[in-house]
């Protein structure tokens, strides 16, 4: 089992002249903004703190990079899927998510965060073909796992799969900030893609 000896806030950034040094390897968390990043983040950390988690989805509006014991980071990315926010919001968003995709070195795979109990939506399957046009490994991990039924596990997985046209050398983790349920596995995917 992975043992977080230390995990902090390193900084927030806006744009690419404010990313950190470019010396550890960077896997993306990116999700609708109501699927629970930021308690994913929370839990798999062990660190209840960490990332804030907001009343308000949609609160995140920059790049925010967390150091895991010196050997990773971990980014999360604004959600998407937000109605409130403004266009104009939602363009410099995307933009910046997009130079952080496209031009970042040290991503090693973008982690997207499903909700188990639903189909994914239209902006998942984007950013899912987005992360394979750019051949970036994905890791979709399905939260609220302690919701769903028993014999409902096995068909959400399959219609979550077939939703996403999920690639086979893909990773899929079913999770939940509850009954804490694939925080191993999620800790093994990361460190398979960062070479750990």
């Amino acid at each position: 089992m992975f043992k977080i000896k230390k995990a902090e806030f390193v900084l927030c950034a806006a744009w690419k002249s404010q990313w950190p040094e470019n010396n550890l390897p960077e896997i993306c968390l990116a999700g609708r903004s109501n699927v629970g990043k930021s308690s994913l983040i929370n839990t798999i950390t062990n660190h209840s703190k960490l990332a804030k988690v907001s009343g308000t989805p949609g609160k995140t509006r920059t790049l925010n990079f967390f150091n895991i014991n010196d050997e990773l980071r971990l980014v999360d990315v604004p959600g998407y899927g937000f109605a409130k926010v403004h266009d104009k919001i939602k363009e410099s968003f995307g933009e910046m998510i997009d130079t952080y995709l496209k031009e970042r070195d040290t991503l090693k795979g973008l982690v997207l965060i499903v909700d188990y109990r639903h189909k994914p939506t239209r902006d998942d399957i984007e950013m899912y073909q987005y992360a394979k046009y750019y051949q970036i490994p994905v890791i979709v991990v399905a939260t609220k796992e302690d919701k769903l039924k028993r014999n409902d596990l096995k068909k959400n997985e399959k219609l979550i799969k077939e939703t996403l046209s999920f690639d086979k050398d893909d990773m899929f983790v079913r999770f939940s900030s509850l009954s804490k349920t694939g925080i191993e596995e999620i800790w093994d995917c990361i460190l398979k893609l960062c070479d750990k």
